[in-house]
């Protein structure tokens, strides 16, 4: 068994799919609209076959999205190697996204970074 996509909903649907396709290389199709109700998504493809909906309609909650939580707190990402977290991270602090750890190895062996990415989403970064 696999996970077949995680989905997420965004307030800014374009700007959260350039931000997948823009940094973690993702592969966006053409997008879904439901007219009737204004159901909006994007399915966002990566390399190994993973899947990321991102979605938008006019009725959304739009809770504050505290470091530490219960629920899903990050997508992580494996980018290669330990300079590709180190250029992508550098990256995405010159854009103006905030690096909230690393990069660096943690206790369980793992190279990364982690920063708040689009709409305050955490993003970890990997080898």
């Amino acid at each position: 068994m696999r996970i077949e996509h995680v989905a997420m909903y965004v307030n800014d649907l374009e700007k959260a799919r350039d931000f997948f396709v823009k940094y973690l290389e993702g592969t966006s199709n053409d997008g879904y609209h439901n007219k009737t109700t204004d159901f909006r998504s994007y399915f966002i493809s990566f390399d190994d076959g993973a899947r990321l909906e991102i979605m938008n309609k006019p009725q959304m909650d739009d809770q504050k999205k505290t470091l530490n939580r219960t629920g899903f707190v990050h997508l992580a990402f494996s980018v290669g190697s330990k300079e590709r977290v180190d250029e992508l991270t550098l990256q995405l602090k010159q854009d103006g996204y905030e690096v909230i750890s690393g990069p660096r190895t943690t206790g369980d062996g793992y190279y990364e970074s982690c920063i708040v990415g689009i709409e305050d989403n955490q993003i970890e970064l990997t080898v």
